[in-house]
């Protein structure tokens, strides 16, 4: 904190909005801009490989295969997206514990179940109650993390198998006139050709990630809608920055935030699009031949 901003009671407006902007809490708040940043730049392509997997699950010529990856799509698609972000952290945390608990404590003599609590040994919490604070946040943030691919990964097989429908049958054909094997056929033709139908849906599936963010406040996690709640709140005479309900400017400053993430990632989209068109027996490759030079 700047050094003239010992009593904020006496500094002028401009000098008590920089005192006040550069506090402790403020600076989480830009923090957690970073942290969500972060999941969508981490969660978007693991989100991405859940589904490609969870695609050639589905086409899968293998019974038991198929109705893994049919089972993984259709549940997830059919429940509610928060209650698997609620779900599956717990989960994932609670699984953990079990196992260490088992290890590290086989001489535990009492049920881990008792009525609605799970009660394992301390040492075999995730992460340690001796751990430092980061440890906690490191391992929060993970689970939200894992929750999100899962979730989003069966809404991208959806998208993906579609992609791959969409490929016209005659080029797969062809391609097996000249002798490629079903490998060569998928690698070298259908997989690149399938991006250009994947990537709208993927981009209507990445809007809804970024929209989705929010749910880390759900998980414990201070995000950019937590820090806007907390330091929007009134404050009375007990803070050192008093100052009425701002909580509608901060909620406008993370509208904000989300418009330009969103109206960014369009761009991105936009131009991509027209970079996978190029060449392509589609509309839009159609559109950019005849475009002139």
């Amino acid at each position: 904190m700047f050094s003239f901003c010992a009593d904020p009671s006496v500094l002028p407006d401009w000098q008590w909005m920089a005192c006040y902007l550069t506090t402790g809490s403020h600076f989480a708040l830009y923090r957690s801009v970073l942290v969500v940043l972060l999941l969508l730049a981490l969660a978007a392509p693991l989100a991405l490989g859940m589904g490609f997997l969870g695609a050639l699950a589905v086409r899968s010529g293998n019974a038991a295969l198929r109705g893994v990856g049919t089972v993984y799509v259709s549940m997830v698609r059919g429940i509610p997206d928060v209650i698997f972000f609620l779900f599956v952290p717990f989960a994932i945390d609670q699984g953990v514990e079990f196992l260490r608990h088992k290890i590290l404590c086989p001489d535990w003599d009492q049920p881990i179940r008792q009525g609605n609590d799970f009660i394992v040994c301390q040492a075999a919490k995730m992460p340690l109650a001796s751990d430092p604070a980061w440890m906690h946040d490191v391992w929060g943030f993970t689970l939200a993390l894992i929750a999100f691919a899962l979730v989003f990964g069966a809404f991208a097989a959806n998208t993906l198998n579609g992609a791959m429908n969409a490929v016209p049958r005659a080029q797969l054909e062809t391609a097996e006139a000249y002798g490629m094997t079903q490998a060569q056929t998928f690698r070298r033709v259908l997989l690149p050709q399938m991006w250009v139908y994947a990537l709208p849906g993927l981009s209507n599936l990445w809007m809804i990630l970024t929209k989705a963010t929010p749910l880390l406040f759900l998980l414990g996690i201070q995000d950019v809608v937590f820090w806007a709640r907390e330091l929007g709140g009134q404050k009375t005479g007990h803070y050192a920055y008093t100052h009425p309900d701002w909580r509608v400017w901060y909620f406008l400053g993370v509208l904000a935030f989300y418009l330009t993430l969103t109206w960014v990632s369009q761009k991105v989209f936009d131009r991509l699009m027209v970079r996978l068109n190029h060449g392509q027996a589609t509309a839009g490759g159609e559109a950019l031949r005849k475009a002139p030079a």
